[in-house]
């Protein structure tokens, strides 16, 4: 199975490269939305709704809407993205065509991926920081955690673009699981708030464990429970990598 080699930067660059000639009409989408959910949702329905764990409900969302853009950074770069070079671009043949192999290709998408979700969660926790929503330095571990999430969700959705036949087959991917998992997993509301079979169902979203940390790092404290986020993310990380080194190999060789 191959890793992680220079080779798999070559691909990395070349899609940073694509991407700052392109950063002033992709950048807004992934900031202008989030910062209106933050205010939106944070002001208006916090208004309604009483303090959460001891802080006011923009205080409380807001680990939620850094972990949970960084999520759709990585998933739109690793699915859309991945699927418009593949099969509209054919760069994916152009990189084949030089000593790149397959695996190369596949690492370098999902460094990229994660590359995509630093950048959104940094840039939404400096959002936050200015509004006064962070309240500890361990925030400084919340592009860490963006990173890493980013390599799980860019290698599961690599996954699922080595198997979709058409680009409108992300929509399932995206309507049934991407999009329950934003409000499922402890965005918005605390998991107790939920019917015990829902709870047993966002415990196992792999989004959640990411809300848990980030939340973590926004308020410096860190409970010893924390380690099984931390265990869960590098597990299925792995997972999905290997999984993803399968398929899309043999869909780019097929």
């Amino acid at each position: 199975m191959t890793g992680l080699s220079r080779h798999s930067w070559h691909v990395w660059q070349r899609n940073r490269d694509v991407f700052f000639r392109l950063w002033r009409s992709e950048a807004p989408g992934f900031l202008v939305e989030p910062f209106i959910i933050l205010l939106g949702l944070g002001l208006g329905l916090g208004a309604y709704v009483g303090l959460i764990d001891g802080q006011a409900y923009i205080g409380f969302i807001a680990p939620g809407i850094v972990a949970s853009y960084a999520m759709f950074s990585s998933t739109f770069e690793c699915t859309y993205g991945a699927f418009v070079r593949m099969e509209y671009q054919n760069t994916y043949d152009a990189i084949l065509a030089t000593p790149i192999n397959a695996g190369d290709i596949i690492a370098g998408e999902i460094l990229w991926g994660a590359t995509r979700a630093l950048m959104t969660g940094t840039a939404i926790l400096a959002i936050a920081a200015v509004l006064g929503l962070v309240s500890s330095p361990w925030a400084v571990l919340v592009p860490v955690i963006c990173f890493a999430q980013g390599i799980m969700f860019g290698a599961l959705s690599l996954v699922f673009t080595s198997l979709v036949p058409a680009i409108y087959t992300f929509n399932y991917f995206f309507t049934l699981f991407i999009n329950p998992m934003f409000f499922l997993s402890g965005v918005f509301f605390p998991l107790s708030s939920f019917p015990v079979i829902v709870q047993r169902l966002s415990w196992v979203a792999p989004l959640t464990p990411v809300v848990n940390l980030t939340r973590a790092a926004f308020a410096g404290e860190f409970p010893p429970e924390l380690l099984l986020s931390v265990i869960y993310v590098a597990g299925l990380s792995a997972v999905f990598f290997a999984i993803a080194l399968i398929t899309m190999k043999r869909r780019l060789t097929r």
